[in-house]
């Protein structure tokens, strides 16, 4: 399975993206589904998962009620929209699929394939 992410651009700050995810190879719904961003000199941290259905999502608490993930399988894609963007939010953000069944893991190690990235970045 190969990923694709994409829609990452420049934005001001307070702007809105919506970044998309899909995959060759391979149906998404198989997979749970999230994204991940790293800055330049941190490590890669965990954004927002959702669950093969979409049933259930998680998001980390630095963009809870400004970024929504979303996915829709009869498209193979998911979604992250971003909005009230802050400079801080810029970094490479990747998609990644985990084939287990359950869970909506916050640890990269835990995803079993990745997309190329896609650059975000936000202007003060």
């Amino acid at each position: 399975v190969q990923l694709q992410a994409f829609g990452g651009g420049l934005v001001q700050a307070g702007g809105s993206l919506r970044l998309s995810c899909t995959a060759t190879g391979g149906t998404l719904s198989s997979f749970t589904m999230a994204w991940f961003r790293q800055a330049p000199g941190k490590e890669r941290e965990f954004v927002a998962a959702i669950t093969r259905g979409g049933g259930g999502t998680s998001h980390a608490d630095s963009v809870k009620g400004r970024f929504t993930i979303s996915r829709d399988n009869a498209k193979n894609l998911v979604y992250l929209q971003m909005n009230s963007l802050l400079p801080e939010d810029t970094a490479v953000y990747y998609c990644g699929a985990d084939i287990r069944a359950f869970g909506l893991a916050r640890r990269s190690r835990d995803y079993d394939y990745w997309g190329q990235g896609t650059q975000v970045t936000v202007s003060s």
